[in-house]
């Protein structure tokens, strides 16, 4: 699975909002200890470093960002399936206050990821329509005949203005092409 450009997004956004809320708190010697089959350290260019620790069974992957002070921005808790793919995640501050949770969808025929949906962990989100909750994000992947996955296609779901709100009340297709008789007009 190609997790890195979700993760590029999820660390932009949570790093961004952890920096500017100014929360994150001092590890201790953690980083130093890390030794074994269940543990990673990934040492980053800018000085930061992110943690991995998985349980013994694979069925859970934390992951836990530091900058380059040693100071906790990010957790993520991944819930893993029997294949080691993630079912689902909860990404939480550096204070471990839950910001958003994921859920991943893979295609029946073959288990590639076909989609993740990020919800606010904070508010719910209830489309009108249906009573049903909404995603904030989603993230869809597309795959070629040779299973290359395309780069990811974001739709951010976040409330604002309406296309009315924005264009007006049509559309912008045209209603009609402007040169179909040759002559200006």
């Amino acid at each position: 699975m190609h997790q890195l450009t979700t993760g590029k997004i999820l660390i932009v956004i949570f790093g961004i909002v952890t920096m500017a809320s100014g929360r994150a708190k001092e590890v201790g010697n953690e980083l130093d200890a890390v030794d074994g089959p269940n543990a990673r350290v990934m040492r980053h260019e800018d000085g930061s470093l992110t943690l991995f620790t998985r349980s013994p069974d694979n069925r859970t992957l934390t992951k836990k960002k530091y900058n380059s002070k040693r100071i906790l921005t990010m957790i993520t808790i991944y819930r893993m399936d029997a294949n080691r793919n993630p079912i689902n995640c909860t990404i939480s501050d550096g204070q471990n206050n839950k910001m958003f949770k994921v859920s991943y969808g893979y295609r029946k025929t073959d288990g590639l990821l076909v989609e993740e949906r990020m919800f606010d962990a904070r508010t719910r989100r209830l489309n009108p329509a249906n009573g049903e909750e909404m995603p904030v994000q989603r993230v869809c992947y597309l795959y070629d005949a040779q299973g290359n996955r395309s780069s990811p296609i974001v739709y951010n779901l976040l409330p604002g203005k309406t296309f009315e709100q924005v264009f007006g009340v049509k559309s912008s297709a045209l209603e009609s092409n402007p040169f179909k008789d040759g002559a200006p007009r």
